[in-house]
């Protein structure tokens, strides 16, 4: 037999290359090849079978045993990042991974206005704090913003480049954006007219508005953090990375006193850092991995308390004046924590991998309750306190409405 020719069948019937084994057959041969040929044709039925029971096959998805929300928005077709509240009215917007927003009412589900045009995910949504005006960004760095009092208009639109954040000010037509590059742009709307708070090179990952308005505290991908003022456009306090009282990698996420005096910051190395007006004044010990999600402040509560929620799912309470834990909330079935919001009566509420949000009573640390419904991650959560509802939304595709007691 040549090289490189695959072995014969044993049920071949013709000895082409001269062997004098001699195949026996049990009956006619005719029989025999419509038999083989029956059994090969059952055996790849089987295989095509079982190739498209494999195809078919669900991966493990959590299914919660009771759905807690009042309603579900299901028409993304793709995880759901961004989620935002009317501040009067009875009306969401949430942004995808479709590249779209929707703009939904909060009691019936139903659309009242799709945005298109974008050509990445929608990873920010707001509504301005008047809700005259809503925006929408995404990845790319498309910012879009309509009038809700004009049907849903568009009134301005800008492309800036990757971008990480977007939101708008506190009490002006006003819309801030950071990105890859570490720009800062400040917008009028819906003039435009632009003033651009300058970046050094690396990524500005977080940032929050102080609550006078005035100024603007930033975080950056290599661990640094500045104070801007808007209105000069100079910084008036930087934090260079330091390993030993400070942050030495990303800085994930942040949050301001009511007074505007303190911010607390988180890093992807797990860092937890205090911040005043003169620079650092104590760093929190945590654990080695990223930190998710911080708060500072609780509404209600007496001390001063810090919260902060890492990817191992450890949620700890501070006291910022001592800057000891105060207590580490209870957690049976622990993961990990995505974002993290202050609610009614010293809550504390919580988005997780996985899909479970959950509700801790500050004070003790115990686990309040459990709401279920999402099948998959918590990307975002809204929490409006006037109507004490939630809004969040999930790589599962959807947004849900709920109800707090």
């Amino acid at each position: 037999m040549r090289e490189n020719t695959p072995p014969r069948s044993p049920y071949s019937l013709n000895d082409d290359d001269g062997d004098d084994d001699e195949l026996i057959y049990v009956g006619d041969a005719d029989e025999v090849l419509d038999q083989w040929m029956a059994e090969e044709e059952a055996d790849m039925g089987e295989e095509e079978a079982g190739i498209a029971d494999d195809e078919d096959e669900p991966e493990d998805v959590y299914i919660p045993e009771r759905d807690d929300a009042k309603l579900t928005f299901s028409k993304h077709t793709g995880p759901v990042f961004c989620v935002a509240l009317h501040p009067t009215e009875n009306i969401a917007i949430t942004g995808g991974e479709d590249d779209k927003a929707y703009v939904w009412n909060t009691e019936t589900g139903e659309t009242i206005f799709e945005v298109t045009g974008h050509t990445d995910s929608v990873i920010a949504c707001e509504f301005s704090y008047d809700g005259v005006y809503v925006a929408t960004g995404d990845m790319a760095g498309m910012i879009q913003i309509f009038k809700t009092t004009q049907e849903y208009k568009k009134v301005w639109d800008f492309t800036m480049g990757d971008m990480c954040w977007m939101r708008w000010h506190f009490g002006a037509h006003v819309m801030l954006a950071g990105g890859d590059t570490g720009e800062i742009y400040v917008w009028r709307i819906p003039s435009g007219d632009c003033k651009v708070l300058q970046g050094f090179g690396e990524k500005c990952e977080v940032a929050r508005l102080s609550h006078d308005g005035k100024r603007i505290a930033a975080g950056y991908g290599n661990g640094a953090f500045k104070i801007w003022d808007i209105k000069s456009n100079a910084a008036t306090l930087e934090v260079a990375p330091n390993e030993a009282t400070g942050h030495n990698s990303n800085i994930t996420c942040m949050s301001i006193d009511r007074e505007s005096q303190l911010i607390i910051t988180g890093s992807e190395g797990g860092s937890v850092l205090i911040i005043g007006p003169s620079g650092p004044v104590g760093q929190l010990s945590s654990d080695k991995g990223p930190i998710e999600s911080v708060l500072i402040d609780c509404p209600q509560f007496e001390v001063k308390v810090a919260a902060t929620g890492t990817l191992s799912g450890k949620v700890t309470i501070w006291d910022i004046a001592r800057q000891v834990a105060r207590v580490e909330c209870e957690d049976n079935h622990r993961t990990g924590i995505t974002k993290m919001l202050w609610g009614k009566d010293c809550t504390l509420i919580a988005g997780t991998l996985g899909g479970v949000i959950k509700v801790w009573d500050v004070r003790s640390g115990a686990l309040k309750c459990d709401l279920l419904g999402h099948r998959n991650d918590i990307h975002d959560l809204f929490y409006d306190s006037k109507k004490n509802i939630l809004l969040s939304s999930s790589e599962d595709g959807t947004a849900k409405i709920f109800q707090l007691s």
